[in-house]
């Protein structure tokens, strides 16, 4: 027994003990009876040190697998086998990544690579800046490094006898014509030179030969002084007489002055007379709203893009599916094409430096004035493109013009144009206050600014050109400005144009003061300085970088930070269709149109009434029923511009075809009164003036301006252009007539009852006839007078009567020609007499029935009773 306690104590000590060696694979442990993943990344490294602080040693990171582990380099890291993962028991280690040695072209142009452990980072070179501000970036950041304008940040870089020339990374100091450098350099850079004027003494001093002929050539080899005297753009020299020649590159121009330095001047902005000819023969646009897609793509890829506009290639580049897709932004208007193909002309013959000398500047400023005065004189422009056609036309053509000048003042008055032009020439850049004034508008600026912060080509311009009329063709594009609820702008000064040489107008570090003088004197007026954009669509007005300075009654003072085509608006109140209005709109009608409906009833089925002014009254209802029902339902329906005009018509012709029946009621009671016999109208006169004559005043305003049907606001004739005329005159008329015809009917009326034997029953019913037509009369007319009154903001007491009169007016005829005539009223009376009869015989009927109903009730109840005692 006790062998086998221990031979089984024996077997269990050696149960625990194969337990105990069998253990857990490699990478787990053993946790209770289960072995579990050993994480390989938590154990320090053989060489364990803070820098070395896991397994995979520095700059790696460790990924644990199920019974393992793997390591790779961390970002900017490669390992030194090249390899991307690797572990702990191989040698190899993270090494950083030189991206600069790597690839040179890590930064981008104009920037130095600095390697940094792990990583890299770029900083632009000297003289130029990252796009963004910042000091360091990495490819990837949208970072450019852009050239720095030393000209621009610094003003003062160069000295007061020097123009600073700036250069990608870099910059000079050029000493302006008439000086140059002691040392004989051409430029220079910093403090060090300093420019000196230079006089045929000095010019000899420099030279080392002393001989009379030494001496004169030393005084006129100016080139070798200063080689940078012709600008940098064209080639100098050596003349005889005037000491050196400048001869422009292409592309270049001194505008004349042999002397001068050569500045820029693009000629493509005057379109060629074979392109106008071109363009005068197509018809759709590159900017059409049905040329979406692949025609505008056309457009972008076949044809030249210019700052501001679309021209086309050579003709031979053309193909016949694109030709019908051509047609420049600044699509020349037809009044315009003479003065454009001379403007390019001249701008060609400028930019040769034998034909420069040619051009007349008094010639082209008075071919300009000249187009510009046709173009107005008939009428305004057709839309908005081309007023941005014509003030860019203007402005590029002033800015050629004004060097051309020989006159340092220019001053022009034409019809439909003034025009005052400055032109300065120094050899060094002109300072100090300018002025320029026209009959409605002032500028006021420095020449500092006019010149700009770019080499001084030896002149400064400039020029205002005020126009007048423009401001119509202006006066309704808005599109760009935000009014206040309740409001809407109307342009309060003439527009003009200002131009200076310094081409860079964007932003202009001291802003320009415009004082405008008001077309409408008002104190109450808020005013806005704007400016045209013509890249907004096809132009518009707006007020980017326009502020208002100060204004009163009769002036304006703007100050803006660019320059372009200017004018000053005036926010108009806008009568507001408050809630009262509304509702008394919209009641009153209502009721009148029942009113109405009643009286054309009346009219047209009772036969007892029927007369010659009765059918008068009949159409007068027609008229103002439809009127009245049209003016509720579509007045503010503005949504379509042509449904809008619909309606605008409608109430057109029959608001005067009620004012034309009125007239015919005149004349119906002036015929009564003085015609023994045969006083009616023949129905087809009297169809012909109560509905032909409005269709004809209809018809022709339509014709004449098919565009002053409907405005913003409502579906009523435009108030702009006098077109509301054709409404008001013809209505003034047909009062005037019907006063005229009052009057006559009124002393034959007195004639008559004064008379030896007067028939003072008719007398009597023509009085009442006539009292009741001049009624009418003073209703209707005094009601659109009050509408006269009613687009400003102090008469709105007129617009609550215009309102009350307008919605009550069938209520009114309904009373005077209904209510009030003893004939309409005993009709009434019959009629409800009749309705009541017709009651009281359906009630006799009804009672008469219930009665025998009855009786045969009680005689059943009595039969049924005798049968139940039964």
């Amino acid at each position: 027994m006790t062998g086998r306690v221990h031979l089984l104590i024996l077997a269990l000590h050696l149960a625990l003990l194969m337990e105990h060696v069998s253990g857990c694979p490699k990478g787990f442990s053993k946790k209770g009876r289960k072995c579990t993943d050993e994480n390989e990344c938590n154990l320090p490294s053989d060489d364990y040190n803070d820098e070395t602080p896991h397994i995979c040693g520095e700059n790696a990171t460790c990924f644990n697998t199920e019974g393992s582990f793997y390591c790779q380099c961390a970002l900017g890291f490669r390992s030194s086998s090249q390899r991307v993962n690797f572990t702990a028991d191989s040698p190899e280690k993270c090494i950083d990544i030189n991206e600069c040695l790597e690839n040179k072209d890590t930064c981008g142009p104009n920037a130095e690579c600095n390697n940094i452990l792990g990583s890299y980072s770029c900083i632009c070179n000297e003289g130029f800046v990252s796009s963004t501000g910042v000091e360091r970036f990495i490819f990837g950041q949208g970072v450019t490094c852009e050239d720095r304008n030393e000209c621009v940040d610094n003003i003062t870089i160069c000295e007061k006898h020097a123009q600073c020339v700036n250069t990608p990374g870099n910059y000079s100091c050029v000493c302006n014509p008439g000086f140059g450098l002691k040392s004989g350099k051409a430029q220079f850079t910093g403090n060090g030179e300093s420019c000196e004027e230079i006089t045929d003494q000095k010019a000899t001093t420099d030279q080392t030969a002393t001989t009379d002929s030494e001496d004169a050539q030393g005084a006129k080899d100016l080139c070798k002084i200063n080689t940078f005297i012709c600008g940098g753009n064209g080639t100098c020299h050596n003349a005889t007489n005037s000491g050196h020649r400048c001869a422009c590159h292409a592309g270049f121009t001194n505008y004349g002055d042999p002397q001068g330095r050569c500045t820029e001047l693009n000629c493509d902005t005057f379109p060629s007379e074979k392109h106008l000819k071109m363009v005068s023969h197509m018809s759709i646009q590159c900017n059409d709203s049905h040329l979406q897609g692949i025609g505008v793509n056309i457009c972008r890829t076949k044809y030249r893009q210019t700052s501001s506009s679309l021209y086309p290639p050579p003709l031979p580049a053309l193909s016949l599916s694109t030709l019908s897709l051509l047609i420049p932004r600044s699509q020349v208007i037809p009044g315009l094409q003479d003065a454009v193909a001379l403007m390019r002309t001249s701008c060609l013959e400028l930019s040769e430096s034998n034909t420069a000398e040619q051009v007349d500047g008094e010639a082209l400023l008075e071919t300009l004035l000249s187009a510009i005065d046709r173009l107005l004189s008939g009428g305004p422009l057709n839309n908005n493109k081309e007023v941005s056609v014509l003030l860019d036309l203007v402005e590029t053509a002033l800015r050629m013009i004004g060097p051309l000048l020989k006159h340092p003042e220019t001053r022009r008055f034409n019809t439909h144009t003034e025009v005052e032009l400055l032109v300065k020439r120094n050899a060094s850049s002109p300072q100090g206050p300018l002025t320029l004034s026209s009959t409605h508008a002032q500028l006021d600026s420095h020449w500092e600014t006019a010149a700009g912060d770019t080499s001084y080509p030896g002149f400064v311009t400039v020029s205002l050109l005020s126009y007048k009329g423009l401001e119509t063709s202006t006066n309704h594009s808005f599109s760009g400005l935000k009014a206040q609820e309740g409001h809407s702008f109307q342009i309060n000064s003439k527009v003009v144009t200002a131009t200076i040489s310094n081409k860079d107008t964007s932003f202009l570090k001291e802003p320009v003061t415009f004082t405008f003088s008001h077309l409408k004197e008002s104190d109450e007026g808020n005013y806005t300085c704007v400016y045209w954009d013509a890249e907004s669509g096809e132009g518009t007005w707006s007020d980017r970088g326009c502020f208002l300075v100060k204004s009163n009654a009769t002036h304006t003072v703007c100050s803006c930070y660019h320059l372009s085509s200017f004018a000053v608006l005036m926010a108009l109140y806008e009568f507001k269709d408050t809630f009262q209005l509304q509702l008394i709109t919209w009641v009153g009608l209502s009721l009148s149109l029942l009113c109405l409906f009643i009286c054309i009833l009346t009219f047209s089925l009772i036969r007892s009434i029927r007369s010659t002014r009765n059918t008068i009254h009949l159409h007068l209802c027609l008229s103002l029923f439809i009127a009245n029902l049209v003016f509720l339902v579509g007045i503010s329906r503005t949504e379509s511009q042509s449904a809008c005009a619909v309606v605008a018509g409608l109430l057109h012709f029959f608001f005067l075809a009620a004012f034309c029946w009125m007239c015919l009621e005149g004349v119906q009671l002036f015929r009564m009164v003085v015609l023994v016999f045969n006083t009616t109208f023949r129905p087809l006169y009297m169809m012909a003036g109560g509905y032909g004559v409005p269709a004809v005043i209809v018809a022709i305003s339509a014709l004449v301006n098919a565009k002053g049907y409907g405005t913003e606001r409502h579906c009523w004739l435009n108030l702009e252009d006098g077109f509301i005329w054709s409404f008001f005159g013809p209505v003034c008329i047909i009062i005037m007539v019907n006063v005229f015809f009052f009057l006559i009917t009124v002393w034959k009326l007195a004639q008559k009852f004064s008379s030896l034997n007067p028939d003072l029953d008719k007398l009597r019913k023509i009085k009442a006839f006539t009292i009741t037509a001049v009624a009418q009369l003073c209703v209707l007319g005094t009601m659109w007078i009050f509408g006269c009154f009613q687009f400003e903001e102090s008469t709105l007491a007129m617009s609550y009567l215009f309102t009350i009169l307008n919605s009550l007016q069938g209520v009114l005829v309904f009373l005077m020609h209904c209510l009030l005539s003893k004939q309409v009223r005993e009709e009434y009376g019959k009629i409800l007499v009749s309705i009541c009869a017709l009651q009281k015989m359906k009630y006799s009927e009804f009672s008469s029935n219930q009665s025998s109903n009855s009786k045969s009730q009680t005689s059943k109840s009595a039969q049924n009773t005798r049968e139940s005692q039964i």
